[in-house]
């Protein structure tokens, strides 16, 4: 079905609202983040959520008006006080009365007489703004509103408060806000009504008109009815893609595989280590799932280092045993080459066809890789998203693993599975992610988890300094690599910006460079992933001591020998970063150091990061933390993948809702698949709402 006629006002570009010019629509579009190519439309300015509200009902004398509140004031204009000539710094001043008092309305830089239109001596005019002090007097600087008492009804006593960008002005968008508000149409209820009843809450259009146009400041708090209402909305049309999605990738029956044991008992024999206790329960997860009728769907999480693509090895390699291949894609060339050398020498050992697809193979190597996926005899791909291009096609995929799942979005995990018909899909990711973000991004996957470090690993002292101490950090630096060790210093541009006073990592090679001369090199994202891999092999060979890196290095760089981490403005950086970062080192035998360096002062937040980071190796600790310091946000470098990034909930006081979100959307799929009748109609308006349409063609018939 297209979408339902009475949503096509939301749908209207904002070019087509009355007042708004070309240099609004590209600047509002820009705001909006609309996609390439498309203008920012109604929906838009409906889902962009107040962040505070003015309460501007105190209607006092300004006998009353206490310091830093905010007034409304019916004052009877006195006198204009404009800047001497040629002292144009100096404010504009307006002397003013009632009966309770007198006041002073200040106007910095006010050209061009529009004050004394605005205010007429002898006139009387509401005013409202906030009361500030000087000399003793008080007075109002820049009133936010000035009306004629004719025309009070236009003054909004509970004004909400929109985040705003350069170029927008708060008038401009408060009146899109209300055409916004006022295109809503009547709409069919999806919430069941003992819930409505239970919890109070208004109907979506009366939600919308609470939250940006409240009679109340109540009404658009974050706990109010009116939010906690969309903020369920949002998550239960995220639910529901998600089930669906899910539905389509079970639905079709996997296959119950059987295995002899004697290709992983190879694979066992030529590590040269012992599993951890959390390796071999994963494996038991997995082997059972594998071995059970339905798909697959399980996420395991394991830190930096715990031995996640040993277990995929394993897992790898069971399917092998019951005569199906296996798919391992990575979201980097450096990263899937990186997994082929962990797991080529030991499928060699096992007799396991093992193989890297990237996208720049030369023809006739590609074209034998072909032909090898086709009839069967490789049982091990490893490789980008260049796995699922048109090109490649397998006789029997059965298992496709995903590494670092969250820089996947929905539709690649979709064309993965759809390579194989039944296929099972285990997904490893080195962010721990918390419960309820498990919920949010992946619905119901089952979650595995590796505590454990692998043996051997050495703990890393962390050490967190001020940039003051470069002198320290340098000479001590210096004896380190005289004994031997190897080095990463991070930093978090690869130029310098005109608006951060950041050092980037190009100034920072070049200083370094003057000290260490040749051992130090540079690696960043912009270069050609061929130039990286030089850099980095040149590294791993121990001819370069010193690495200059931007964050590239933050996911599956994995050298030995370097022992030292050194992250230069780590208050920049989030906590999962920081911890990502510093699980490059401690990778050997030898005990490893990190230092963050930060540039004062620091905020309150960036103070309990690195406080974190030093005092907790615990990479789920330090999830749960992240999530406490800055909100759901950018968790899962959700902002660039296209993953929810939510609107309307704020998951630190909507997270409750999240559960019964799940929980309803599972059981209206159960009850109502093909979401048909007055119910289904209703849950299908709600995902065209919330731009889930990508989920609807999913619906399964009957």
């Amino acid at each position: 079905m297209s979408r339902p006629e009475a949503l096509q006002p939301l749908f209207r570009s904002l070019r087509s609202v009355k007042g708004v010019g070309d240099k609004l629509a590209a600047l509002l579009t820009r705001y909006f983040g609309a996609p390439e190519g498309q203008d920012a439309i109604v929906l838009d300015v409906l889902m962009h959520m107040p962040s505070g509200v003015v309460d501007r009902r105190r209607q006092v004398g300004v006998a009353e008006a206490w310091l830093d509140q905010v007034v409304t004031l019916l004052l009877h204009i006195d006198r204009h006080q404009p800047p001497p000539r040629g002292r144009p710094h100096v404010p504009h001043r307006v002397f003013a009365h009632d009966e309770t008092g007198d006041i002073q309305l200040v106007f910095f830089r006010a050209q061009g007489g529009w004050v004394e239109k605005a205010l007429p001596v002898g006139e009387q005019r509401y005013v409202s703004g906030r009361i500030g002090f000087f000399n003793g007097e008080k007075q109002i600087t820049h009133p936010d509103y000035i009306v004629e008492p004719a025309d009070f009804s236009t003054l909004p006593l509970v004004e909400p408060v929109y985040p705003l960008t350069s170029g927008l002005s708060s008038r401009a968008l408060a009146k899109l806000v209300r055409e916004a508000v006022e295109a809503v149409p009547p709409l069919p209820e999806w919430i069941d009504a003992a819930t409505m009843a239970g919890r109070q809450w208004p109907s979506f259009p009366a939600a919308m008109r609470q939250v940006h146009l409240p009679d109340d400041p109540e009404q658009a708090q974050l706990f109010s009815p009116a939010r906690q209402r969309l903020a369920y909305d949002e998550y239960l049309a995220g639910q529901i893609t998600l089930q669906l999605v899910r539905s389509t990738m079970v639905s079709e029956r996997g296959i119950a595989r059987k295995f002899t044991g004697d290709v992983t008992k190879k694979v066992n024999d030529a590590l040269t280590f012992a599993l951890t206790k959390g390796q071999r329960d994963a494996l038991e997860d997995i082997r059972a799932d594998l071995a059970a009728p339905d798909r697959m769907s399980r996420l395991l999480q394991g830190d930096v280092g715990s031995g996640k693509t040993v277990v995929a090895l394993l897992a790898m390699a069971a399917m092998a045993e019951s005569g199906a291949q296996s798919a391992l894609m990575a979201p980097t060339e450096l990263l899937a080459s990186q997994h082929f050398r962990t797991i080529k020498p030991l499928c060699d050992a096992a007799g396991l066809g093992c193989t890297l697809i990237t996208g720049k193979m030369p023809a006739a190597e590609r074209r034998a890789i072909l032909a090898g996926l086709a009839d069967g005899t490789i049982s091990i791909a490893v490789g980008t998203h260049a796995l699922f291009q048109s090109g490649v096609e397998f006789k029997d995929l059965g298992l496709v693993v995903v590494d670092e799942q969250h820089r996947f979005g929905v539709h690649q995990r979709l064309a993965l599975s759809d390579k194989g018909r039944h296929t099972d899909l285990l997904v490893m990711t080195a962010t721990p992610i918390p419960r309820t973000l498990v919920l949010t991004h992946f619905g119901d996957m089952e979650v595995s988890v590796l505590r454990e470090k692998p043996v051997g690993r050495q703990p890393i002292d962390t050490a967190v300094l001020s940039i003051g101490d470069y002198a320290r950090v340098i000479a001590r630096l210096r004896a380190r690599l005289d004994e031997g060790a190897q080095a990463y210093w991070v930093c978090p541009l690869v130029e310098e910006s005109e608006t951060l006073e950041v050092v980037s990592a190009e100034d920072r090679f070049a200083e370094l460079q003057k000290i260490f001369g040749d051992t130090v090199a540079l690696v960043h994202g912009r270069m050609s992933a061929a130039a990286k891999q030089a850099v980095m092999e040149r590294f791993k060979a121990n001819e370069i001591k010193l690495l200059v890196a931007t964050t590239v290095i933050e996911v599956g760089v994995d050298v030995p020998n370097a022992t030292i981490m050194i992250i230069e403005h780590a208050e920049r950086f989030g906590l999962a970063q920081l911890h990502q970062l510093r699980g490059r080192v401690g990778r050997g035998s030898q005990r490893s150091a990190c230092l963050l360096l930060y540039k004062e002062p620091l905020s309150e937040t960036a103070k309990a990061r690195l406080e974190t980071i030093k005092s907790t190796e615990d990479g789920f600790l330090i999830a749960e933390r992240d999530l406490e310091l800055r909100g759901q946000g950018d968790l899962l470098g959700t902002r660039q993948s296209g993953m929810p990034g939510y609107r309307l909930a704020v998951p630190d006081v909507h997270r409750h809702l999240l559960e019964f979100a799940h929980d309803d959307a599972k059981a209206l799929l159960a009850r109502n698949p093909g979401l048909v009748g007055p119910e289904g109609d209703a849950a299908r308006i709600l995902l065209y709402l919330f731009r889930k349409d990508l989920a609807i063609p999913l619906i399964r018939a009957g």
